[in-house]
């Protein structure tokens, strides 16, 4: 059915995972006030990052094609760091990345997950709205007057299995 699986990334799939983010966030270069901190992202970044926060990681033939990092709340998952290189969009892969991250939170009996998207990006919150997502907040990063990204969320609780299942199980 799927020509690629998802499972937990280690701290030896750090070189890969930073190949991941700059090549997905590459075409935001430039776009956004303040800059992506995606684009500043390392090996050792993301070895921090990895110490707090878990990632699933997409293969298709043992080649990388995504990645995402989430963390646990005390009443809810975060996920950030959707990374899905262009050349490997519109085949499912993002969707099934969260969908993973939403069976993560359901299976620690948490029943919403949260993600941040920047306001200049009108076309990647469309895309998690249709995924379910909804507004609850507008944020400003430091130093910043105005609103630059939003908080979505989406309640997981009371979602049934023909909404769909990920591929998550192969991890």
């Amino acid at each position: 059915m799927y020509d690629w699986v998802l499972r937990e990334a280690t701290e030896a799939d750090s070189t890969t995972l930073v190949a991941l983010i700059h090549a997905a966030f590459e075409e935001y270069r430039a776009r956004l006030n303040p800059p992506s901190g995606a684009h500043n992202e390392t090996e050792e970044t993301v070895r921090q990052k990895m110490s707090s926060s878990r990632v699933v990681i997409a293969l298709s033939a043992s080649k990388p094609i995504g990645c995402v990092f989430y963390e646990q709340a005390a009443d809810h998952v975060s996920f950030f760091r959707l990374a899905v290189p262009p050349g490997c969009r519109r085949r499912g892969i993002g969707r099934a990345l969260i969908a993973c991250v939403e069976d993560r939170a359901r299976a620690s009996n948490l029943g919403q997950v949260r993600l941040g998207v920047r306001i200049a990006l009108p076309r990647l919150r469309a895309y998690y709205e249709h995924l379910g997502y909804r507004l609850i907040e507008y944020r400003a990063h430091d130093g910043y007057a105005e609103p630059t990204y939003v908080i979505l969320a989406k309640d997981i609780h009371a979602m049934s299995d023909r909404e769909g299942r990920s591929t998550c199980e192969r991890c």
